[in-house]
């Protein structure tokens, strides 16, 4: 397709869903600038569990949720923890949290949920192939697994509620489970297997992979903080680094750095840093086959052809708070007890914290703005970066071109939380 001569377009944010955004903007023909303040994938992307999860059709804000949290924060190894200096900062968002589990509500954005994660693996399949690199998406499969014998009857829920969604999953026994991933010594009583789950071979490597296309198709990647966004008369300026930028059309896909933006033509979000952290062993290749999480500690073991890799908690952050130490010696701690036979392994490891953007209903912002159709948001996709990345990017460019979308867009909308 032809450039559009008039139309120079500017993506903010390098992750899995600008580059995303950035290559379907290309493809409409347009100029195409990506700006990030580190280079592309740095961010949350690089360090995800690498498997799409569109098995996650339920919002984190659930009554369950607001049961457990309690415990979740008092277990010195619990897998929700806000640091010291962020609690009071933390509150007006965990209020909202909290309105978002009434039961009606959960079950309008469940349906949200499952229509993006529903469209994930055909969105992502359609953007590999279009850059011929379809060898980096696995079907491998995953676990949701339990240790103890007692939570039977919450896999037999968990199994009739996902398969009235229409997913693909399977109870099965402890034998059956031993037989898939013998590493993990027997420590499973049963699991929820999902044969169609596909995972990434490296999530850096997938957003390297789609950066250099990006590059190659004429795209310009600029490297540099997006300090501020004005829109006069319909047309977005971007101040990049002091140096201010006219652009046709803007899409913010910042991730936990989006309300900053958005603040500053006065809309606001309630967007947190939902910080998680993983332990990457770079020489456990090919000993586990398939994503696993053992349900009771809410951590994932994951393979990727890199090395396994640990990822785990939900940690409301913020932006500036520190990464925080005990962090990763909880994720040891499991490791070591899931996985006994290669508890030295976990000594020698690569540490990583990121952070996830997460609105309080669980799901993402895919709309133009209100007072400017030219300017675009996309993010807060939470626990779903990878999951949703590809397909939140056909959608967003749906919407600023104005070619309408196949979901109705009324859930994602920027404006909703006034």
């Amino acid at each position: 397709m032809s450039t559009r001569q008039d139309q120079d377009c500017a993506v903010i944010g390098a992750g899995f869903l600008g580059l995303c955004t950035a290559l379907q903007l290309l493809k409409h023909g347009f100029r195409v600038t990506l700006i990030d303040a580190q280079a592309p994938g740095l961010g949350a992307s690089f360090g995800n569990a690498g498997f799409l999860a569109t098995e996650s059709i339920d919002p984190l804000s659930t009554w369950a949720t607001l049961k457990a949290a309690p415990g979740f924060l008092l277990d010195p190894h619990g897998p929700l923890k806000i640091p010291r200096g962020y609690r009071l900062a933390a509150l007006p968002w965990i209020a909202r949290f909290g309105l978002a589990a009434w039961p009606s509500t959960v079950e309008k954005h469940r349906k949200a949920l499952a229509a993006l994660n529903g469209q994930a693996v055909d969105a992502w399949m359609e953007c590999l192939a279009a850059i011929g690199r379809t060898d980096l998406m696995v079907k491998s499969g995953y676990l949701l697994a339990w240790e103890k014998q007692a939570g039977i009857k919450a896999a037999q829920e968990s199994l009739e509620h996902l398969q009235s969604w229409g997913i693909d999953v399977d109870l099965i026994s402890k034998h059956r489970v031993d037989e898939m991933e013998p590493e993990f010594n027997g420590c499973f009583s049963h699991a929820l297997h999902f044969a169609s789950a596909y995972r990434v071979r490296d999530p850096k490597w997938l957003c390297e992979a789609l950066f250099a296309n990006f590059q190659r198709q004429g795209g310009r990647f600029r490297l540099g903080k997006v300090e501020h966004l004005q829109i006069s008369h319909g047309i977005p300026t971007l101040r990049i680094e002091g140096e201010l930028q006219r652009f046709s059309k803007v899409v913010i896909c910042a991730g936990a750095y989006s309300a900053e933006l958005l603040a500053s033509v006065g809309i606001s979000v309630p967007l947190i840093a939902e910080r998680g952290y993983h332990l990457q062993c770079p020489g456990l290749q090919g000993r586990i086959t398939r994503a696993v999480c053992p349900v009771e500690r809410r951590v994932f073991i994951s393979p990727l052809d890199s090395g396994l890799r640990i990822v785990g908690f939900s940690e409301l952050g913020g932006i500036k708070v520190p990464p925080q130490p005990e962090r990763y010696l909880t994720l040891k701690h499991h490791a070591k007890s899931l996985l006994p036979g290669l508890a030295d392994e976990f000594e020698n490891v690569d540490l990583w914290m990121g952070m996830r953007p997460t609105l309080p209903d669980s799901l993402p912002v895919i709309d133009t703005l209100p007072q400017c159709s030219n300017v675009a948001a996309a993010f807060g996709n939470q626990h779903l970066g990878l999951t949703q990345a590809a397909i939140s990017a056909k959608l967003i460019v749906a919407r600023l071109l104005g070619d309408g979308a196949p979901n109705d867009s009324n859930p994602y909308r920027v404006n909703r939380f006034k």
